[in-house]
């Protein structure tokens, strides 16, 4: 039996947004140099309560000890005060400076400058040297790697005093090998008696790392346990309520072999406007009644083909030939035609390209085809009938609350994703390009996601989708691509695939 003290005691915590309970009578209890996971569907209320917790948001009521001190949270400048940090999923850091810079913004005091670099460079090598987080302390941010990156972030937090650390989805852009050297960093913090709060979609890391765990629910929190008391299945019946597919490989349902050639891409490069090469001499072949997996650590030209694919971008040299049409890099596609001739594109981001958050639902789910006849009567629009197909997309593609007059911004990010999906598939596409389907998306609508993109390739359609998930592409994937630095370093069955063998190819040097 372990003997705990709590490093943080939260009693009692509620927080409401206009209807909505965010956090509805939670407790959390975090022992003292210990791994916690806190984990729970898109909605159910942990980022919230972990937001409170470092002064992002102010509780409406509840109490907040901290080693065992009462804590008024006004701000993060307060948190930080009481030795809490947080790392963000999304990096705090200014490219076009250097690691020591990084570290010192905010944290100069009335030392002069040249004073506190010099007790700066001091404190992180000794910090570097305790906790093996090493990172060249010169180097521009802009050059480093994700993973550097991210123990930047970490170092900076622990620089500043940091005794609880809070790590917001902290493997999301990580290789394999990358999440392992972090675990290895993580259990080495908790043996120098830092105290570490995960918040996480993936419960095969929580049962890897953690030491206990908390199951949050509809703002509740239904499940408090060691993780040598549970399993997957377990968390994942807590989080959702009900028995759901953890991401296991599911062959095709109706037996059928792969079609035809629909979509070949060759040479592919381009260059952006700083001068890198993004895409370098990519070639692909793309089969009816397949799904092509692509994998590789985010920034390594997977964006960027899925762009010039789907017509958002033009390649500087190439050929594509797509459902019977032919394209040269001087004349090529565009999204148009790709959606008159069956090409549908889910994009990566849904904020930035697929959706328009202000618009209401049924705005946004006849993004790209107004022009349909159903929609439009010359130049009339029919919006009752797109408010209706709307609907329609809503029921069958579960979109929660099914109400198309909701504004896009009050959806959460799975159904948002849901009603881009919708909008997508129900054209009956002949090619699908998927960019990240399940980022920030939860386990219950990951699975029906998965579902929903294996249909679409059992019914003869054409998949490529990329993903900085592994998981999803070893589950999802018929082949498998992976890219570095804008080339293909490896094309692989899935059935012959494993995550260490992927993550070597996602880190592989390129030459020329």
């Amino acid at each position: 039996m372990r003997n705990l003290t709590w490093a943080v005691r939260m009693q009692g915590v509620n927080k409401r947004f206009g209807l909505v309970q965010a956090n509805d009578n939670v407790d959390l209890q975090v022992a003292d140099a210990s791994i916690h996971a806190v984990v729970g569907e898109n909605g159910a209320g942990k980022s919230t309560l972990m937001s409170i917790l470092y002064g992002m948001y102010q509780a409406d009521a509840g109490r907040i000890e901290v080693h065992g001190q009462r804590l008024d949270v006004k701000s993060a400048h307060d948190a930080i005060a009481a030795g809490i940090g947080m790392v963000h999923q999304h990096f705090m850091l200014v490219d076009t400076l250097s690691v020591l810079d990084n570290v010192m913004l905010g944290a100069e005091g009335h030392l002069l400058l040249n004073t506190a670099a010099a007790h700066a460079r001091a404190g992180l090598t000794d910090l570097m040297q305790r906790t093996g987080l090493k990172v060249n302390l010169d180097a521009l941010v802009g050059d480093l790697s994700v993973g550097d990156r991210q123990r930047l972030e970490i170092l900076k937090t622990l620089f500043r005093g940091a005794r609880v650390l809070i790590l917001d989805e902290p493997t999301a852009v990580l290789t394999p090998q990358e999440a392992v050297q972090l675990f290895e960093v993580l259990r080495r913090l908790r043996e120098q008696q830092t105290t570490i709060i995960i918040i996480t979609h993936k419960l095969k890391e929580v049962i890897a790392l953690c030491d206990d765990v908390t199951v949050m629910r509809s703002g509740q929190v239904v499940l408090r346990t060691a993780v040598a008391d549970t399993c997957m299945e377990d968390l994942a019946l807590a989080m959702v309520g009900r028995k759901v597919n953890m991401g296991e490989r599911i062959d095709r349902s109706d037996g059928s072999s792969v079609g035809d050639v629909v979509l070949r891409a060759e040479a592919l490069s381009w260059v952006d406007s700083w001068g890198v090469q993004r895409l370098c001499d990519v070639d692909i072949e793309l089969h009816a009644g397949e799904i092509l997996g692509v994998a590789g650590v985010s920034g390594n030209g997977q964006s960027e083909l899925l762009d010039a694919l789907s017509g958002l971008l033009q390649p500087d040299s190439g050929c594509l030939q797509v459902l019977g049409d032919v394209y040269q890099h001087d004349h090529w596609l565009t999204p148009h035609r790709a959606r008159q001739i069956g090409l549908m594109h889910v994009p990566e981001d849904r904020h930035a390209r697929a959706l328009v958050m202000p618009f209401v639902a049924w705005e946004s789910a006849v993004l790209g085809y107004e022009d349909d006849v159903r929609f439009s009567n010359g130049p009339w629009m029919r919006h009752n009938h797109m408010k209706a197909a709307t609907q329609e997309m809503m029921d069958i593609f579960d979109v929660r609350p099914r109400n198309p007059m909701l504004r896009c911004n009050a959806l959460s990010g799975g159904n948002q994703q849901k009603l881009v999906l919708a909008r997508e598939m129900s054209r009956s596409p002949k090619v699908l390009l998927v960019g990240q389907p399940t980022r920030g998306v939860d386990i219950g609508a990951i699975e029906f996601i998965h579902g929903r993109i294996r249909a679409m390739r059992d019914a003869g359609c054409a998949v490529l989708l990329v993903s900085s998930e592994l998981d999803e592409i070893l589950a999802l994937s018929d082949r498998i691509l992976v890219m570095s630095q804008g080339a293909i370093t490896g094309r692989l069955g899935a059935q012959e695939c494993e995550e260490t063998q992927l993550g070597l190819l996602m880190t592989a040097e390129v030459t020329s």
